[in-house]
């Protein structure tokens, strides 16, 4: 991949803060052909096609050599690969296990049971932005709420949750795939061998005596090393995009002064407004980690069976022939059915906790603050291009509501 193609300005910094009009580019061509043999999907029906086609592989071993292979075994640690990095049998068997103590139908009380807790959390962050006339909306409130929710989830003591931070930023550098940069890999590599290693001991101390959370109600159905992976996999997916998207959601009102408004006179808005935050920018912008198992005919280009191949979700869900208007923020958009959190077997497993998390963030937050605005804009951002959003967002404020 050289520094010319667009793929390479899609990963390059320089474009983080916006990377829109390289996707209006991309989508001119629906399916493109990079110099390296990758190929740019970034149109929505040709997408959401894909995403839900049985002959696109996430599993990075069908990648031919030279290409990254995100999530493959772990040379070190042993440790499988997680999930989201599988194809079925092994995928569904994995996801179906893990979603029974997650969710309905086998467990529809445990999500709800969280509200209280992460209510209570919402309320302890923004009380402690008495007195202060400015905050980090990432660093005050945007990371330490999803990073409490995951540990809950888990069961990971609140004393050790301090230490997911470091752990979490490693392990999402690895998702991004910038060319000739194998640091994000290493540093990944090595996260992930310190949180199995922490993982393991959690995991024998939870069959011995089990408490609160999945990892309990899991040890007797799935191995250790499926587990640890599966534990890898929840604390960055349902961490690192949630992170994201409350910031995201942050970003864009204080951007939009018109909706800003109207939300806080009809907290009833926040149900539509989060949706559309989810299309206009979503928290996971691509998947480059996908390879066709056969010739894929699409949008009049054949991909060649082992092409590795990048399902830019972003781009799809600013597709004009999918949502009218689409470089518009709107709220009021009817038919939303975005590709924020992806589509097909692949669904964000955490969406419904994502969700909650979000609906309870932020309605409360700027029922709360009475903000002034922006500190920078466009805010400095994380150097992940998969993973997208600001990494700070300084904010000035004139007071705190009860």
């Amino acid at each position: 991949m050289t520094s010319g193609t667009i793929a390479a300005q899609i990963t390059d910094y320089a474009n983080r803060a916006d990377p829109y009009p390289l996707y209006a580019e991309l989508r001119k061509q629906p399916v493109r052909r990079e110099d390296d043999g990758t190929y740019l999907v970034s149109t929505y029906y040709e997408v959401r096609s894909l995403a839900n086609d049985p002959r696109l592989s996430n599993d990075t071993s069908n990648r031919p050599a030279g290409y990254a292979r995100t999530g493959q075994p772990d040379p070190e640690t042993g440790l499988p690969p997680s999930f989201i990095f599988t194809d079925p049998p092994v995928h569904d068997r994995l996801r179906d296990t893990v979603n029974r103590p997650f969710g309905p139908p086998h467990s529809p009380g445990f999500l709800d049971g969280l509200r209280a807790e992460l209510t209570k959390v919402v309320t302890e962050l923004l009380d402690a932005f008495e007195g202060k006339d400015q905050v980090d909306i990432v660093d005050d409130f945007a990371y330490p709420l999803p990073v409490t929710a995951i540990c809950k989830v888990l069961g990971v003591p609140r004393e050790d949750e301090p230490r997911f931070h470091g752990w979490a930023d490693a392990l999402a550098s690895a998702l991004d795939p910038r060319p000739g940069d194998d640091s994000g890999q290493e540093k990944g590599q090595r996260a992930r061998q310190e949180l199995g290693a922490y993982l393991s001991d959690l995991i024998e101390t939870k069959r011995r005596h089990p408490g609160s959370g999945i990892l309990s109600a899991l040890a007797p159905a799935m191995t250790s090393a499926d587990l640890e992976a599966t534990a890898v996999l929840l604390l960055v997916a349902g961490h690192e995009t949630t992170v994201n998207a409350i910031t995201n959601t942050t970003l864009t009102l204080l951007r939009h002064p018109d909706v800003l408004d109207r939300f806080q006179k009809d907290p009833d808005l926040a149900v539509p407004l989060i949706e559309e935050v989810l299309r206009y920018e979503p928290p996971v912008q691509f998947v480059p980690w996908t390879t066709a198992l056969a010739d894929i005919d699409v949008a009049d280009t054949t991909i060649p069976k082992g092409s590795p191949v990048w399902l830019m979700l972003a781009a799809a869900n600013r597709d004009p022939k999918r949502f009218k208007d689409p470089d518009r923020f709107d709220p009021d958009r009817r038919d939303n059915e975005h590709l924020g959190f992806y589509t097909g077997i692949h669904y964000c497993f955490g969406a419904s906790l994502a969700r909650i998390e979000l609906h309870l963030a932020v309605p409360e937050l700027f029922r709360r603050v009475k903000f002034s605005g922006l500190l920078e804009d466009p805010p400095p951002y994380r150097a992940n291009a998969v993973l997208r959003g600001p990494r700070h967002l300084p904010v000035a404020m004139e007071g705190l509501t009860a």
